[in-house]
C-alpha cells in the first residue's frame, strides 16, 4: 500500500471514531439543558433526577469526544503536512478559534454546572448548562467553517504556492458552511434525541421509575421529530448547493454518467466504474431535477461530461470520485433519515393514544434505533468527503499532493494500526461507562438519590 492510501485510511478511521461522540455530545448537551430548564421552571424533583442522570452520560461522551478529537488535529501536521503548509493561513484560524472560544467555553462551564449543584443560584446554574450546549454547537460551527472552505474555497489569494487569507468575513459566511452547519447540527440533535429516547425506553422496559423516564421519552420524541424533519429540509438545500458548486459529487451520488434533462432519481443501480456505466437501474423520472432545482425540467450534468470539462480546466487526470461508495452511502443515509422521521412520529402517535409506556415492541425497537444515527452521521461524512475526491481542497489541491512527503508507508501503517487499536479500546470504554452509569437508572427512593449527589 502507498503512503497516500494508508494516510487516507488513517484519517478516515480516526474521524469516524471521533464522529461517533461529537454529534451525540452536541445533541445530549442541548437535551440536558432542556431537562434542566424544566426543573428550573417546575422545581420538580423528577426533572432534577433526569437532568443529573443524563448529565452524567453527557459528561462521559464529551470526555471521549475530546480524547478522540485531539489526534485529528495532530494528523494535519503528521500525515498531511503538505496540505497544512498550503492552507495553514486559512484553515488554522477557525481551528484555533474553536479551541480558544468554543472548547474552553464548553469545558469551563461543564465544571461550573457539575459542581454548582446547591452552590450557585438556580438561574446562574441553569445558564451554565446552556453555555455548555452553546459551546458544543459553536465548536461544530468553527470546524464546519474550516471544512466548508475545503469544499468551496473563498476569501483567499494564492501567493508563493500557498493559499492566504484575503477576506475573513467571506470565509466565515461561506455559502457551503451555511448549508452544512444547519444540516449537521440538526443531525446531532436527532442523534441526542434518539439516544435519550433509547435509554428512557430501556429503563421503562426494566420497570425502573416508569413515570419519570416517560417524561424524558416524551421530550426526546418531540425533540427528535422536529429535528429529523428539519434535517430532511436542510438536506434538500444542501443537495441544491452541491449540484451548483460540486456537480461531480451530485452526479456520483446519483450514479449518473450521462447528462439528463429532465433528470431522473436513481433508486437502485449496480455501479460499474471501470466501464463508466450503471446497470440494472431503477429510476424515478423528473425527481432529480426536483431535488436539484425544484422543478421538473432542469438539466443535471453527468460524470462523463463533467470529466471532460475538468480535464480542460485542471489538466489530464481522473476527477471521478469512488462512485459506488458515494452512491450507496447517500442512499443508506437518506433511508435512515426517513426512518428516524417515521419512528419519531409513530412514537408521538403512541403518546397521544396514551400507549407509549405500554408499547413494548416500540420501546424495544427504540433501544436499537438509538445507535443508527451514529451510522447515518458517518455515512453523511463519507458522502461529503469521498464525494469531493480527488480534491483535498476543491479545485485547488489534489489529495495526493497534500500527504506528508517525508513519512514512509511503514510509519504511516504503524501509526494507523496503533490509532485503530487505541480507539477500539476507547470505544469499548465508552460502551462500558455508559452501560455502567445508565443501568442503575433512578432508585425507587428519589430522596435517597438526591442526598447521594
Amino acid at each position: 500500500m502507498e503512503v497516500l492510501e494508508i494516510a487516507r485510511w488513517q484519517f478516515g478511521i480516526t474521524t469516524i471514531y471521533h464522529y461517533f461522540f461529537s454529534p451525540l455530545s452536541i445533541g445530549l448537551a442541548t437535551l440536558t439543558a432542556i431537562l434542566h430548564t424544566f426543573y428550573y421552571r417546575t422545581d420538580s424533583v423528577q426533572y432534577k433526577l433526569l437532568t443529573r442522570f443524563f448529565g452524567k452520560l453527557f459528561i462521559i461522551i464529551f470526555a471521549l469526544g475530546v480524547v478522540t478529537g485531539i489526534v485529528l488535529e495532530f494528523q494535519f501536521g503528521m500525515a498531511w503536512s503538505s496540505y497544512s503548509r498550503f492552507v495553514g493561513d486559512i484553515f488554522g484560524i477557525p481551528l484555533a478559534i474553536e479551541a480558544l472560544m468554543a472548547f474552553f467555553l464548553e469545558s469551563t462551564f461543564i465544571a461550573v454546572w457539575l459542581f454548582g449543584w446547591g452552590r450557585l443560584p438556580k438561574g446562574v446554574h441553569l445558564l451554565s448548562i446552556w453555555l455548555v450546549a452553546l459551546g458544543a454547537t459553536l465548536s461544530a460551527l468553527w470546524i464546519l467553517i474550516a471544512n466548508a472552505w475545503m469544499q468551496y474555497p473563498v476569501g483567499y489569494i494564492l501567493n508563493n504556492g500557498r493559499a492566504e487569507l484575503s477576506d475573513f468575513i467571506a470565509v466565515m459566511l461561506n455559502e457551503q458552511m451555511l448549508v452544512m452547519v444547519q444540516h449537521t447540527v440538526l443531525a446531532a440533535f436527532v442523534t441526542g434525541g434518539l439516544f435519550m429516547l433509547g435509554i428512557s425506553a430501556w429503563q421503562i422496559l426494566r420497570k425502573n421509575q416508569v413515570e419519570i423516564f416517560a417524561k424524558s421519552a416524551r421530550i426526546a420524541l418531540v425533540f427528535t421529530a422536529v429535528s429529523a424533519i428539519l434535517v430532511a429540509t436542510t438536506g434538500h438545500r444542501h443537495a441544491q448547493h452541491t449540484v451548483k458548486h460540486q456537480p461531480m459529487k451530485m452526479a456520483a451520488m446519483e450514479g449518473m454518467w450521462e447528462t439528463e434533462q429532465p433528470a431522473s432519481f436513481s433508486m437502485f443501480a449496480i455501479i460499474d466504474q471501470e466501464n463508466r456505466t450503471s446497470n440494472r437501474e431503477f429510476r424515478l423520472p423528473y425527481m432529480l431535477s426536483v431535488l436539484a432545482y425544484n422543478n421538473t425540467t432542469s438539466e443535471v450534468k453527468g460524470m462523463n461530461e463533467l470529466q471532460k470539462k475538468y480535464e480542460e480546466a485542471y489538466g489530464p487526470g481522473d476527477y471521478t470520485p469512488p462512485v459506488k461508495v458515494v452512491y450507496w452511502s447517500f442512499r443508506f443515509m437518506v433511508g435512515l433519515g426517513m426512518l428516524f422521521i417515521l419512528f419519531a412520529l409513530y412514537g408521538l402517535v403512541q403518546w397521544w393514544r396514551n400507549k407509549l409506556e405500554d408499547s413494548k415492541l416500540y420501546l424495544k425497537m427504540a433501544t436499537y434505533v438509538m445507535f443508527l444515527p451514529l451510522v447515518a452521521n458517518s455515512l453523511g461524512w463519507i458522502v461529503t468527503e469521498m464525494g469531493r475526491q480527488p480534491w483535498v481542497v476543491y479545485g485547488l489541491m489534489l489529495t495526493r499532493d497534500g500527504v506528508s512527503p517525508n513519512v514512509s508507508a511503514g510509519q504511516m501503517l504503524l501509526t494507523t494500526i496503533a490509532f485503530t487499536l487505541i480507539y477500539g479500546i476507547l470505544a469499548a470504554v465508552a460502551v462500558y461507562l455508559i452501560h455502567r452509569f445508565a443501568k442503575p437508572g433512578l432508585p425507587e427512593d428519589s430522596d435517597k438519590m438526591l442526598h447521594a449527589y
